[in-house]
């Protein structure tokens, strides 16, 4: 036996294996071996069926491929992509309003069913309509001789925070979660992966982010939990965590709210088109900048805490195909809204509690929340916000949708949350200081401030680990407190600087 077959083989250590394995994937063609690959395969795929399919009849000017002309167009597919969320988000926000106002008057409004039927059916409503659960659960609580105390933290507390988030956060959710189970299932999704795929490839994360993100328009809780479509768990962790920087419909409210009475009533006379033009615009800036924090945010990450390398993923486009109706809304209402919706009443419940708590215990001659929204009102301040607002926010933590309902509870001293809307609630806000700036920082604030707990939840859900958990609280709450400070510090010296001139 020779000497050559007797010597034993040489070891090679874990970054010998390493190297020389990037040197054979250099002598292949380095990153594009795999693209290149899928398309020689995809390619062979079409010759074999263009030698064994017939077609009866010639395709149509509506087939798969002419439709993905545009749709995955370099340059149209963009566009057409925006332009068809734009219609959903528009459907989502408009149609909400007929529904919200009308669980408003079943769950919680004074008068009950009585203002939402003359408003928008044009008739009187019955007696048995003229009072709503709130009221009626009031009687009860008289007709049993319930202490106030009792009936205060029941009714006035964990009921009608119950309430505020069924009639604010269902109406939207019933709608868009159907609107996307629709896009979904008839096949478009992929393709705004397959648009968005360079975008997140360049921040270092997953194409499939993308579908993550959208979600997360309806969503946040929804969104984490959509995270599972990535294999990678590196990727799939940068989804998780940024997918809190998306307004989801509980936060759509106080956006527009905002932008329709400050940034828009600011710079057009209310009530014209222009002036809602400009507030739709603001909106849309705002949801603009939460996907620009996305992107950068996902860059960050993959190149500190969480850096690796991309992972590669063959993206198949499948046929646009009929939707299922029955499917889309099982999924739509079952799998996703009523689960969301459960899993925040659960922790908004005690968060009504709470809040009548702070507002009707009082310490010495202020009640609980007086004193902690002075305390917090010089940081506010800062920001160019207020105590107050930073005071709801924490409130809110649970649901995002209760918001300005206790900002007006405290700024109007009064023992429950309250509802105001139009020139009333600008007056209410203006009288307590409120500026464009004021108005500014509330939204970019609200944008990218701390996730809900429903979402919280769920990231510890996903992740099973408290360490990501705590940092996908706490993340978004830093960087939302240095983007607010920034632009209102800005703000300010600019002010004085023209007003010195």
């Amino acid at each position: 036996m020779s000497d050559t077959a007797t010597a034993p083989r040489q070891q090679l250590s874990a970054a010998e294996l390493l190297q020389r394995a990037d040197a054979l994937r250099d002598s292949v063609g380095g990153e594009r071996f795999r693209d290149e690959l899928v398309a020689t395969l995809y390619r062979r795929a079409e010759e074999v069926v263009a030698r064994s399919v017939r077609r009866k009849r010639a395709r149509t000017w509506l087939s798969d491929e002419n439709v993905d002309r545009i749709l995955t167009h370099p340059v149209l597919g963009i566009p057409a992509m925006a332009a068809l969320f734009a219609v959903v988000f528009w459907i989502t926000v408009v149609g909400a309003n007929v529904p919200s106002a009308f669980l408003a008057g079943f769950l919680m409004t004074d008068g009950g069913l009585a203002v939402p039927l003359r408003d928008y059916l044009g008739i009187e409503a019955p007696a048995f309509l003229t009072m709503s659960v709130y009221q009626l659960l009031h009687a009860l609580s008289a007709a049993l001789a319930a202490p106030s105390w009792l009936s205060g933290f029941l009714v006035d507390g964990v009921y009608l925070g119950l309430a505020w988030v069924v009639s604010v956060m269902l109406p939207p959710m019933a709608i868009f979660f159907p609107l996307f189970t629709l896009l979904e299932d008839l096949g478009y999704l992929p393709r705004v992966a397959f648009n968005l795929d360079w975008l997140f490839k360049r921040a270092g994360a997953h194409g499939k982010q993308a579908l993550t993100m959208m979600m997360g328009f309806g969503c946040n809780a929804a969104g984490v939990i959509a995270c599972r479509v990535i294999d990678s768990p590196r990727e799939r962790l940068i989804a998780i965590l940024t997918n809190v920087f998306v307004p989801c419909n509980g936060r759509f409210p106080t956006l527009i709210t905002v932008a329709s009475l400050f940034v828009a009533g600011t710079l057009a006379r209310p009530g014209t088109v222009a002036a809602s033009l400009i507030g739709t615009a603001a909106v849309v800036g705002v949801v603009v900048f939460g996907v620009v924090v996305t992107l950068v945010v996902s860059w960050l990450l993959s190149r500190t805490i969480l850096r690796g390398e991309p992972s590669a993923f063959i993206l198949e486009l499948p046929p646009y195909r009929r939707p299922s109706v029955l499917r889309v809304l099982y999924t739509s209402l079952i799998d996703r809204t009523a689960f969301v919706l459960f899993r925040a009443c659960v922790v908004a419940a005690p968060a009504g509690g709470i809040i009548w708590l702070m507002a009707n215990l009082e310490v010495g001659s202020a009640s609980v929340a007086a004193h902690v929204y002075n305390f917090l009102d010089p940081f506010g301040r800062l920001l160019g916000l207020d105590g107050v607002i930073l005071l709801a926010f924490i409130i809110a933590i649970p649901a995002n949708e209760i918001v300005m309902p206790t900002a007006l509870m405290l700024y109007m001293n009064q023992g429950r949350m309250v509802e105001v809307e139009g020139t009333v609630l600008g007056a209410v806000l203006t009288t307590h200081g409120w500026t464009l700036l004021t108005a500014v920082s509330l939204m970019l604030f609200s944008l990218l401030h701390n996730p809900c707990g429903t979402t919280i939840w769920n990231i510890w859900r996903e992740t099973r680990s408290l360490r990501w958990t705590v940092f996908g609280a706490l993340m978004p709450l830093v960087i939302a407190i240095t983007v607010c400070a920034v632009v209102a510090t800005v703000t300010k010296l600019v002010a004085g600087i023209l007003g010195a001139s």
